[in-house]
Formats: C-alpha cells, sequence, structure tokens
C-alpha cells in the first residue's frame, strides 16, 4: 500500500483545515487581535481535560463546543467593552492553559494529555473523522461566505466568533491548540504581505503546501506530526515575510 493510499484522509483533513482556517485567519490579522483564536482554542480544551480527566471521555465534543461558545461569548462583548482587547484576550489564553494544567495534575496521563491537547497526530485519521470534518466546514464556508456579509454590529461579531467556535471544536479535537493557531495565522500572514495575489487564495495555496510537506516528512521521518506541522508551516511563514520584508529595503 502507498503512502498516498494509506495517508489520503490526512491529506484532504490537512488541506480542509487550511482553508477553514485561513477564511477566520485573515480577518484575525486585519483586526489586529492575533491571541483570539488562540485563547478560544485554550478555553475550548478545558472541556476536553475535563471530559478526558473526569468522564472517561465522555461528552468530550459537547463541553468542547460548550467552553468554546463561552470564550467566543465573553470575547463578542468583550471587543464592545474592553479597552486594550489584545491584553484581555491574552489573559483569557493564560487562564485557559493554567486551567487546563490543573485539570490534568489529577490524572496520571497528565503530561500525556496535556501534549495531544497541544498538537495532536493526524496523520491516521480515519475517513469517517474526515468526512464529518468536511460536513462541518462545509456549513461554517457557507456561513462565512454567504450569510455572514449580510449581518451588521453586534450580531456579525458574533457570528463571526459563533462559527470559529464551531470550527475550533473540530480542528482542536482533531489537530491540538498549537497546530491551529499555527494554521490560522501563518498561511494568513504570508498571504496578507503579497500583493500579487488575491490573499485567501496565497494563503490557501501556501498553507496547504505547507502542511503536505509537514506530513511527508512526519512519516518518512518519524516526527511528531502535530509538532511537524507547526514547525515547517511557521518556517516556511517567517522565511517568506523575511524576504518579501528584505525585497522592500
Amino acid at each position: 500500500m502507498s503512502m498516498i493510499e494509506l495517508l489520503w484522509p490526512a491529506f484532504v483533513l490537512a488541506i480542509a483545515l487550511v482553508f477553514i482556517h485561513t477564511i477566520f485567519g485573515l480577518e484575525i490579522i486585519r483586526r489586529g487581535v492575533i491571541f483570539t483564536d488562540l485563547a478560544i482554542g485554550q478555553i475550548a480544551s478545558i472541556g476536553m481535560a475535563l471530559s478526558v480527566a473526569f468522564m472517561g471521555g465522555a461528552y468530550q465534543s459537547v463541553m468542547t463546543f460548550g467552553f468554546a461558545l463561552l470564550a467566543a461569548l465573553i470575547i463578542t462583548w468583550a471587543t464592545k467593552r474592553v479597552e486594550k482587547i489584545e491584553a484581555f484576550i491574552g489573559l483569557l489564553y493564560a487562564l485557559g492553559i493554567s486551567s487546563i494544567m490543573l485539570i490534568l495534575a489529577q490524572s496520571a496521563e497528565g503530561t500525556e494529555l496535556f501534549s495531544k491537547l497541544s498538537a495532536s497526530d493526524i496523520l491516521f485519521t480515519s475517513q469517517e473523522e474526515l468526512y464529518k470534518s468536511l460536513v462541518l466546514y462545509g456549513v461554517v464556508s457557507f456561513v462565512m461566505f454567504v450569510v455572514y456579509p449580510r449581518f451588521k454590529g453586534i450580531q456579525k461579531e458574533f457570528l463571526f466568533f459563533l462559527m470559529l467556535a464551531l470550527t475550533v471544536t473540530s480542528s482542536v479535537q482533531s489537530a491540538g491548540v498549537l497546530v491551529v493557531f499555527a494554521l490560522l495565522i501563518a498561511p494568513s500572514y504570508a498571504g496578507l504581505v503579497q500583493r500579487r495575489y488575491n490573499p485567501f487564495t496565497f494563503a490557501t495555496l501556501f498553507g496547504s503546501l505547507s502542511i503536505i510537506v509537514a506530513l511527508v516528512c512526519s512519516y518518512y521521518l518519524d516526527l511528531p506530526t502535530g509538532y511537524a506541522i507547526i514547525f515547517i508551516t511557521v518556517l516556511f511563514a517567517l522565511i517568506f515575510v523575511i524576504s518579501k520584508s528584505y525585497k522592500k529595503v
């Protein structure tokens, strides 16, 4: 069996992850609230940690979404009420990660579970997991491209963060918080610093190439898949951004 036959669900999921996170990543960078996705992902992971540590993994998706939705509601409110919103969101992230460590400290496998929450292995994603993710991402994409532009004001803000919470609920369980952060920011950053192509199209292609290279390297070099994705995606983005800056000098 060839690598493509064995790992095609992982490759399709990887490209889908890049696509859906680019939708949000471009807007997050434009708004200058980089910690938003990381904070929602980290708060969402509290639900995962509680499920794994105290419920044997039961109700994991429900609890993850519940905490992600809570974070989305808080951030939606804070964007209109709180000064220095980036600092506020950064504190939410710190609260989330410390909460997870305290929860997982009650489990004998705490360190291993924390590593999984940070960066999971998508290399051997099942077809069932893939199809569930694709259905969710399809619904979110429809809402963001068709429904979202028709909203205004606080309703539009809430819809944005609600869709982000739904996306993060799925992707955090599939890939981990840090992988989600890397995929939200790195490709979108590269897409925004160039001027020749449409930012969304460029970011999606850039991120897809990066994550495929990461999966291949992880498979052949026996590397941790999640951290390989983070390293290669971020490295490629940094090299690209630096090269674009250098050309401007």
